[in-house]
């Protein structure tokens, strides 16, 4: 039989993704080639039978074969190639090369549509944002100007370096939705993702200065453009997964705004099926399933609290209950707590007490939220002796905890501790104005111990407006204050 030349095993050049040494193989036993490496270590008989075969080898072929040995990794090429020797299905090889992940991105990303939305960043989008407020005419009505603080009605983003952070901390609603606007005109149109986040943070900050008809004009505006996208794949690629969700809870929030509240509550049920069904439709992506979860999870607590301000409280206990418990058994002591306080809400004590108790016995809970939902239970039972003690104790161990200021007031001013109650929440507004004045049951209790103190309660809320204006920043419901604007 005659035997194929040796270096017809070097003619065929392996693909760059092989990575592979060279090596030239020894010498046949059999038909069929052994393709690895001799070891160096071998008998003399093999020597000589490798050197008889590659003695041949070189007779047949024009160029000389390299001696049985390991190559360098430099590919060697024969100076004549001969004809390649057909495959043998039994030949042992090395393993398939694996695919390199940049192929499979390729595909994904010959599917993903191109999205150029110039329609998003057109200046005709964006309604004037008024530069006047309630608070600024209260201010003119009742202050004089002399004493009247300054207050930003322009919305002057550049005092902060253009920085976020330092706008949101201050409540300056007005210079972030400028900022926003600005930014979201002289945005690439192809930058999607970029753009709608803009569009949040603008379309939020409207809704924060309580301009809710400028934010439905403008929300509808946007989802106008989006609903107008073209071919449909495209368009449900953008809703499915570049629209932030934050943004479409906001549009569901149009029919409240407009007064329709069963409408309201007609479109987060429809958001909270989609959100359902995309979680089943995950096809075990877990992080894709936790993430829709999460957001369904979300809009059911929207939910509840529409039910609750529609004093639907028993709805929106039933349906919070069955989150108390999540998966594998890790219960929510403050989503728990929250049902509680719904059933209080609506005068189911039993209930209330019910899943206080299981609030209680709950290692993992937060003792602070174990004393004030005792204090919470106390009040509801007319003990507000023993209300008043456990937010005194709670207050000593944190003086910064605000809500308990806010309930110890309550709790004095229905033991008729009138002036002690006044004291408390004057104290804690001298101690942190920033964070009280935005507090507006905390400025509406005040406002009302004022009126109830004397003649004198005018003049001590008109000082607690001067106050206010000092550090309230933008969007503050006013009607807390008691001051009328007629």
């Amino acid at each position: 039989m005659n035997e194929e030349p040796r270096t017809a095993t070097l003619d065929s050049q392996p693909s760059e993704s092989d990575g592979l040494p060279l090596i030239s193989p020894p010498a046949p036993t059999s038909d069929v080639p052994d393709p690895f490496l001799r070891e160096p270590e071998e008998s003399s008989e093999e020597d000589d039978s490798a050197d008889s075969e590659v003695a041949v080898d070189t007779a047949q072929s024009p160029s000389a074969a390299p001696p049985v040995e390991e190559v360098t990794l430099a590919p060697v090429q024969p100076s004549t190639p001969s004809a390649p020797r057909s495959p043998s299905l039994n030949k042992s090889v090395p393993p398939t090369p694996v695919p390199m992940a940049s192929d499979e991105e390729d595909e994904d990303e010959e599917d993903i549509p191109e999205l150029y939305l110039p329609g998003l960043t057109l200046p005709t989008m964006f309604l004037p944002i008024p530069n006047t407020d309630p608070l600024s005419t209260l201010l003119t009505k009742y202050i004089p100007p002399e004493k009247r603080p300054p207050r930003d009605l322009i919305g002057d983003y550049s005092r902060a370096g253009g920085e976020l952070h330092p706008l949101i901390m201050t409540n300056s609603w007005r210079a972030i939705a400028r900022q926003a606007r600005d930014r979201i005109v002289e945005a690439d149109p192809e930058d999607v993702p970029y753009i709608l986040s803009l569009w949040y943070l603008r379309l939020s900050s409207l809704a924060r200065m309580r301009l809710f008809n400028q934010t439905t004009a403008e929300c509808t505006n946007l989802f106008a453009v989006l609903h107008a996208v073209a071919p449909r794949e495209a368009r449900t690629y953008l809703f499915d997964r570049v629209l932030p969700f934050e943004l479409e809870v906001l549009y569901t929030r149009l029919k409240y705004w407009a007064g329709d509240h069963v409408g309201y509550l007609d479109a987060l049920s429809a958001l909270l099926r989609r959100c359902k069904a995309k979680a089943r439709g995950t096809r075990g992506d877990q992080a894709a399933k936790a993430m829709w979860t999460e957001r369904g999870a979300r809009v059911v607590l929207i939910i509840a609290s529409q039910l609750s301000e529609m004093r639907d409280y028993t709805a929106a206990a039933k349906l919070l209950e069955p989150l108390c418990m999540q998966p594998g058994g890790v219960s929510s002591p403050a989503l728990r707590s929250a049902v509680a306080r719904i059933y209080l809400q609506g005068g189911y004590v039993a209930m209330a007490a019910k899943h206080f108790a299981a609030v209680a016995e709950d290692p993992s809970a937060d003792p602070v939220q174990k004393a004030m939902n005792a204090a919470l239970f106390a009040s509801a039972e007319g003990d507000w002796a023993r209300a008043t003690a456990e937010l005194e104790r709670m207050l000593a161990a944190d003086p910064d905890n605000f809500a308990a200021v806010n309930n110890l007031a309550v709790a004095l001013l229905n033991q008729g501790r009138l002036r002690e109650a006044i004291q408390v929440l004057e104290g804690a507004l001298q101690a942190s104005p920033a964070t009280i004045v935005t507090a507006e049951p905390f400025l509406f209790n005040l406002s009302t111990l004022y009126e109830l103190r004397s003649a004198a309660g005018a003049d001590k809320k008109r000082e607690l407006l001067v106050e206010v204006a000092k550090w309230a920043g933008d969007g503050l419901r006013t009607t807390c204050l008691k001051l009328p604007t007629t």
